[in-house]
This record gives C-alpha cells, sequence and structure tokens, in this order.
C-alpha cells in the first residue's frame, strides 16, 4: 500500500545519524513445534497475506515523523503484541565518505513507545520497555542475562545498535498505532545538539474467536440435612476460530461467583482440540449450587449470574492467547 509523508517539524534537514526498525517478536521454537505437530496430517486452507505495521494518520504530537514499514504478521484480540525496536548508529557507506565527513559521537540514544488504541475514547498508552541497561550489539554475553526495565540511555559507536522489547495485551478489535521516538545526542569536534525523530506505526487486531452460550436448567438434587434442593444447569459454548491461522485450545475454564461449583465435561490433557479456521467446538459445563451456598438469589437485572468463561489457546507459531466473557447467567424458570 502507498505510505503518505509528513512534515518534518525538525529544523535540521540532515539526515539523522540513528536509524530505527521495528521487528515482531516470534514466539519460542518450541511452542511453535507443539503447535505443528498436532495437525500435520490436517490440509491446510491457502494463507491470505497479512499486513504489516504501516504508518498511518494520527492525532500523535511529533516533531519529526517518517514513513516506515515492519513485518508483523496477524493480531488477534486476546493475544500478547511484542516488538523489538532496534536504533542503529549507522556507519558511513565508504571510508572516503567518513573521511570528508565531520567526526560524531553519538550519546545518550533513548527509546520510547506509546500505543493509541481504537475506541470513543481513542486513549493513548505510554509503554513500557525492557532491555539490558546497555543493550548494544558489543556487550558481553554475560550482561545479556540482566533483563531490567529500561529507562537508561546508551551511547553508539557506528555499528552499534540500541535495542528495546515492547509489549502489550491486545484486548479491543480495530486499528492500533504504535508510536516510536528516538532521541539522541549528536557531538561533533566543535558543537553538540539533541535530535528526536518519531515513526508511527498502524497495525489492525481481529478477533480471534467468536464464543456462543446457551444455559439450560437441570433436576436438582437434594441439598442435606436442610432438605433444600440444589439446583443445576448445563452451560454449553460453541468457539469458533474466526482467525487465518489453525489454533489449539489449551484451556477452557469457569471462573464461579461464591457458593457455585462446576464439572468440567470437556477434553482431558491428551486431548486438546485442534481449530482450523472455520472450526468450532462445543464445551460444556455442569455448575450446580454448593451446601455452603445458601440458596442463589437473582441480582437487579433478574437473572442469576454464573461467573465468566475464559478460553486460552496457542497459534500454530506457539503464541498464546486468552480472552474472557462477560458475566453469564440466566433468569429463573417458574416452576
Amino acid at each position: 500500500m502507498s505510505h503518505q509523508r509528513y512534515p518534518s517539524h525538525d529544523p535540521i534537514k540532515e539526515p539523522h545519524s540513528i536509524s530505527l526498525k521495528v521487528l515482531r517478536t516470534p514466539p519460542s521454537p518450541a511452542g511453535a513445534g507443539r503447535a505443528r505437530r498436532s495437525h500435520e496430517s490436517r490440509p491446510r486452507s491457502p494463507t491470505r497475506p497479512t499486513r504489516g505495521l504501516d504508518e498511518t494518520p494520527t492525532p500523535f504530537s511529533s516533531r519529526r515523523s517518517s514513513t516506515s514499514r515492519c513485518p508483523s504478521g496477524s493480531a488477534y484480540v486476546g493475544e500478547h503484541f511484542s516488538c523489538t525496536l532496534c536504533a542503529n548508529h549507522e556507519p558511513p557507506v565508504s571510508t572516503d565518505v567518513a573521511a570528508a565527513l565531520p567526526t560524531k559521537r553519538i550519546r545518550d540514544v533513548r527509546i520510547d513507545a506509546e500505543m493509541k488504541t481504537p475506541g470513543a475514547q481513542g486513549s493513548v498508552q505510554k509503554l513500557q520497555l525492557t532491555g539490558r541497561a546497555s543493550d548494544s550489539s558489543s556487550s558481553s554475553s554475560s550482561d545479556a542475562a540482566a533483563t531490567t526495565t529500561a529507562t537508561a540511555t546508551a551511547d553508539l559507536a557506528p555499528g552499534e545498535t540500541l535495542q528495546r522489547i515492547v509489549g502489550f495485551d491486545l484486548k479491543d478489535e480495530g486499528n492500533h498505532v504504535l508510536a516510536v521516538t528516538v532521541s539522541y545526542y549528536e557531538a561533533t569536534e566543535t558543537s553538540g545538539r539533541t535530535r528526536t525523530f518519531r515513526k508511527l506505526y498502524q497495525f489492525i487486531c481481529k478477533s480471534s474467536l467468536i464464543v456462543r452460550t446457551k444455559v439450560g436448567s437441570l433436576p436438582g438434587t437434594p441439598g442435606g440435612a436442610d432438605g433444600r434442593v440444589r439446583r443445576k444447569w448445563v452451560l454449553e459454548a460453541q468457539l469458533e476460530n474466526c482467525a487465518e491461522d489453525v489454533v489449539q485450545l489449551e484451556r477452557v475454564e469457569l471462573n464461579l461467583e461464591g457458593g457455585l461449583a462446576y464439572t468440567d465435561c470437556n477434553w482431558g490433557p491428551a486431548g486438546k482440540p485442534v481449530l482450523h479456521p472455520g472450526e468450532v467446538e462445543q464445551v460444556c459445563f455442569v455448575v450446580e449450587e454448593t451446601a455452603e451456598g445458601g440458596g442463589l438469589e437473582p441480582g437487579d437485572d433478574g437473572r442469576i449470574v454464573f461467573g465468566v468463561l475464559g478460553i486460552g489457546w496457542r497459534g500454530e507459531m506457539g503464541n498464546r492467547g486468552y480472552l474472557s466473557t462477560g458475566k453469564l447467567g440466566m433468569r429463573p424458570v417458574a416452576a
């Protein structure tokens, strides 16, 4: 797709000494292997091309913005979106060019990121970055183990890179905009100046699962010495994979209100179902009042509230996702 260029508000018109690359962080290879083996014998539907992170007009204020594109794959509600941000001190293309340019030292390189989410308010959240206190291509391997919240700056020699990792839990469908700001101090033998630029990336977060639920009543069971009949219900749910990728359901669980318990009527640890795009899995739970429940009363809306249904899955590349429904329940049936 075409990219729109943004006017620069930076009075300095020279090219920047620092370049920025934004790369989607892949999941662990071990997880990818487990997800793939579970459906090797199944024919796979053709995969449609996915769109990367594209720069787009946004209300973010910026001193300088430039167009860019980075590979992202698909992004779905319930997944954890993670990117590696790389600020590179680009060396001169040749020694002759380097000799003709003034010597520059790049100090105090800093990366910041924000995420604009969809919705009526269009909220902007400042993102926490992780990485080493001095994370460049020349750092020793022992430093790699010291991963902390990345708020410090770094000095970069030509060819070195400052890396930061940003993560964000995707909760809403629609357009998301990742804004990355890079600032640094550029020093020469006679002067110095602070320079800043920003890049804006757009990606679309899509729905991953469609959940349809139905609740019905079952015959109750005697409650013990008090003679009260403990009510029972059956909760059914259809889980439809509306994503473009194959997913494996890892767990489906109920988080119930007090005074309730449930029996899981679904698969065991060795039988986790695999859903291709468009396929549906049906799950079932039997919900029952406990002896200590004391009887559940309808709420203000006339419903008996059971709790929340949570669904966890793993994508074919090992990426995990989780989403939960609103509070489920039903209206009492008159005898």
